[in-house]
């Protein structure tokens, strides 16, 4: 290969020799941002123009570049890269010299040389940073001379003014000066071009917006010097996808001021880190990369070549005219990538104590789980992995910055969170905490949530105002994340929904901003039993931008059933596709006895299944449009002579021995529901049949007489009234009720225990206190709860009072006996998640690469 073109690390061949190994390339002066996030979007769209010749005058394009310098476009010359116009510029100019000053870009001596043109190198002094002697270049110019300039210089940064410039070209009317703005709009500077008839400015897109293998270039200069530059061109050199890329660059007003912002505070950073390296000298710059001046006994050559070794790429700069073996020049990248730069440098070079402001925070090993869709299964293989690494000997916690359920927990201190980072916590052997869940959003309507953060309700919010809390609410994400990781060795990160949700992503915090933030490769969990699992995980990576995409370690198959060596094709098409693995088949698992992700399960009819054979009892659960901790009912799933029957109509529930109203995020909307269905009417009439009629939280209430919501906490309706089966009111109060409890269940003698959650305050009535009494005492002496004296009514506000094996036993057992049939006497299904945690994670370790999994954890 020739050295020519040996600017910079061929980071691709690099990859291809050593497929395993990271390479982090900080020779290629390229945006630390990253391409443009529309860039696989337009490229996709293009794609089917390819069978077509590209424009071969590129009119898209030139019109862009017009537009922004206010210039004529016969001035104008697209170009494969600006080194195209070096190659062919000295070769169709009459000048008689080539002049550049050094230390400056390769390209500039071989295109004047290969022109055959007296070449003339110009030194430029240290104790100047390289910064060129005008008044030098004055005397040596002759008419008939073209000089070179880079503004900013490659490689030592410097932005030559462009004042300097327009007077040495005024100076000069019969030489031109060829100035290479290659690098300008890192610097924000305004361009020279147009600015002289004697001044051509080469502009490369490639840089800047992050597209070196595209090869997108410009040059501006008269339209006469422009019109004779053409004629040598080759046709097309041009593809239609950088003129359509290109085009659309130029047009991205956000993204360029992003990339200079970035790039500003990212060298500002890299330079004051470099500078805790003793004897190290930094060079100022504007660009994108800083030059270096190693300490003495030091060498570029072997610098290069030790982090070469450790997956680490820079610019030794012995090959510039000027420039010895103790220069070396350092791109400007992302935070995380200089973190591994001075980790790798602190084994070669003697660093000083490193400046903590500057270093980011380091991160605890983690991985993230994100789904092509909601009730992919994310949360359970969440859990299995907590319990895998909990096996395997680390300490590990679940993590999920924000969740949307109705299904929520009360902690040990008081705080509330999802139920599905609780089944999580539990796989891990933790106590939950509501740090592993900073933000839980509970809907109260169609449009809008009450927010929970870090335990505690804060408000009701709609859409738009959530939106606006987000960046508040990422700082207290953040803020959990790093108090609880510093606490773990290894996190178990879960996202929500889909990252592939483009109307989300401006506002995520709970997807790949996140991942970004813990440094977290992210696995893809596709359900394959909903059918175009495949097409699914292509489609995700289309639509993610470039650092999203970096981020997706791998995908993963969920709840396949079948053999799974019969998805290799799928699986060859899908890294042919996108360049990454499918690292696990997960199979189905039915009944596993683990708590489901939310409601959508439920509301599904995951929890419809078929009437025991033997004899039973029937236990019709409401189907409420706003049910919340639905899991209240999940302990009856597993007993044999239980069938649960969710109904959705009033018929439904006719032949049921006992009814279920379970909770709701929205008391009287759900209320309602029942008077308007006909549900309020057969509830009434079962209860004076003797059907055993039970009211949970929101359904306790709605038992009562009536519902009064004086603050509009839930429904603008004010008060509804209730189905009037036990004498008792609700008001809902601003403050929300969160503890624990244990207790005594009165009727039955029983231990209970569970969870409040509530805004209610439910008070005797008054008009029939006699034909009532409290369901449960909990041990400090308070009550909960009403149960009519008369009919087979009760409700509490005690979530998970069903959880308890032995009450749970009775309550079946004394429906059994009100049927006409032999109550059982003892425990049949045992409600334990620590055996269902071990065989889900022995299902997951059989189904998954761990060894993978562990070394993109790299512990």
């Amino acid at each position: 290969m020739s050295e020519h073109v040996q600017h910079g690390g061929n980071i691709l061949a690099l990859r291809q020799a050593n497929p395993d190994k990271i390479f982090y390339d900080f020779s290629a002066n390229i945006n630390p941002l990253g391409a443009p996030p529309w860039l696989r979007r337009i490229v996709s769209r293009e794609l089917e123009n390819i069978q077509h010749y590209p424009d071969a005058n590129c009119t898209e394009f030139i019109e862009q570049v017009s537009h922004r310098h206010s210039l004529n476009p016969w001035q104008i010359i697209a170009g494969n890269g600006s080194s195209e116009f070096l190659s062919f510029m000295p070769r169709v100019f009459s000048w008689k010299r080539w002049l550049f000053h050094t230390p400056s870009y390769l390209e500039y001596t071989r295109a004047g040389r290969l022109a055959g043109l007296a070449t003339m190198a110009i030194p430029t002094a240290e104790s100047d940073t390289f910064r060129p002697d005008f008044n030098l270049l004055s005397d040596i110019l002759r008419p008939g001379d073209a000089l070179i300039l880079g503004r900013p210089n490659n490689p030592d940064g410097q932005l030559v003014a462009a004042a300097d410039i327009v007077a040495l070209a005024a100076a000069h009317p019969h030489s031109d000066f060829l100035i290479d703005e290659a690098f300008l709009e890192f610097s924000g500077a305004d361009s020279l071009a147009g600015y002289a008839d004697n001044i051509i400015t080469l502009h490369s897109m490639t840089k800047f917006y992050a597209i070196p293998g595209l090869r997108l270039g410009y040059a501006v200069m008269t339209a006469e010097k422009a019109e004779a530059l053409r004629e040598h061109l080759p046709p097309w050199s041009v593809n239609h996808l950088a003129q359509a890329v290109g085009a659309k660059a130029l047009a991205d007003q956000d993204y360029q001021e992003k990339s200079r912002a970035a790039c500003r505070d990212l060298r500002q950073i890299f330079h004051d880190r470099l500078a805790e390296i003793p004897g190290l000298k930094i060079y100022p710059s504007v660009a994108n990369y800083l030059l270096c001046h190693l300490p003495e006994r030091q060498s570029g050559t072997a610098l290069a070549e030790a982090l070469r070794r450790q997956g680490i790429l820079i610019r030794r700069c012995d090959t510039y005219q000027g420039l010895d073996d103790r220069f070396i020049r350092l791109a400007v990248r992302p935070l995380n990538e200089q973190d591994i730069f001075f980790k790798e440098i602190e084994h070669i070079l003697p660093l000083k104590s490193i400046n903590k402001k500057n270093k980011s925070k380091k991160h605890t090993p983690a991985i993230m789980l994100q789904g092509t869709a909601s009730n992919a299964g994310k949360s359970v293989l969440t859990a299995a992995f907590c319990r895998i690494f909990l096996q395997d000997g680390f300490a590990v916690a679940p993590f999920k910055a924000q969740n949307m359920s109705l299904n929520s927990f009360v902690t040990k201190d008081g705080g509330e969170m999802g139920r599905a980072q609780v089944m999580q916590a539990q796989a891990a052997r933790l106590d939950p905490d509501v740090r592993m869940n900073p933000i839980l959003l509970k809907p109260s309507s169609d449009t809008g949530s009450q927010i929970i953060v870090e335990g505690q309700p804060l408000s009701n919010m709609t859409v738009n105002q959530y939106d606006e809390y987000k960046q508040i609410g990422w700082s207290r994400v953040i803020a959990c994340y790093d108090s609880l990781s510093a606490t773990q060795q290894i996190m178990v990160l879960e996202g929500a929904g889909s990252p592939g949700e483009v109307n989300l992503k401006a506002n995520d915090i709970v997807n790949m901003r996140m991942a970004a933030y813990a440094e977290a490769p992210v696995l893809l969990v596709g359900d394959i039993d909903r059918g175009g699992v495949y097409a699914s995980f292509v489609g995700h990576l289309e639509v993610m931008e470039e650092w999203e995409r970096r981020l997706v370690a791998g995908f993963i198959v969920n709840r396949f059933r079948g053999q799974a060596s019969l998805l290799a094709a799928a699986h060859e098409y899908v890294h042919a596709h996108t360049g990454k693995d499918v690292l696990g088949v997960v199979p189905f698992l039915p009944r596993l006895g683990l708590p489901e992700e939310d409601s959508v399960s439920f509301k599904a009819g995951l929890f419809n299944r078929p009437a025991p054979l033997d004899e039973h009892v029937t236990i019709a659960v409401i189907n409420l449009p706003h049910i919340s901790n639905f899991t209240d009912i999940e302990p009856f799933l597993a007993e044999p002579d239980a069938h649960i029957v969710i109904c959705d109509r009033p018929e439904a529930a006719k032949n049921a021995d006992a009814v279920i109203v379970p909770g709701t995020k929205n008391t009287l909307a759900d209320m309602r529901f029942l008077r308007e269905s006909g549900f309020s009417d057969l509830i009434g009439e079962l209860a004076r049949r003797g059907v055993e009629t039970v009211g949970v939280c929101g359904g306790y209430q709605m038992l009562g007489e009536n519902i009064i919501d004086p603050l509009g906490l839930e429904s603008l309706d004010g008060e509804t009234p209730g189905l009037a089966l036990i004498a008792v009111s609700t008001e809902l109060m601003r403050v929300k009720n969160l503890r624990r409890q244990k207790g005594i269940h009165i009727a039955s003698g029983l231990p209970v225990s569970g969870y409040e959650i509530h805004h209610g305050v439910t008070r005797a009535t008054g008009t029939n206190e006699a034909a009532q009494e409290p369901v449960v005492r909990f041990d400090d002496g308070s009550v909960c709860g009403a149960r009519h004296t008369h009919l087979p009514v009760w409700g509490s506000y005690l979530h998970g009072i069903f959880d308890q094996d032995e009450f749970r036993r009775w309550f079946i057992d004394h429906l059994r006996q009100k049927k006409g049939l032999a109550a059982v006497g003892r425990v049949l299904a045992p409600y334990g998640l620590e055996a269902a945690f071990d065989r889900l994670a022995d299902t997951a370790r059989q189904a998954i690469d761990m060894q993978k999994i562990y070394k993109l954890l790299g512990v």
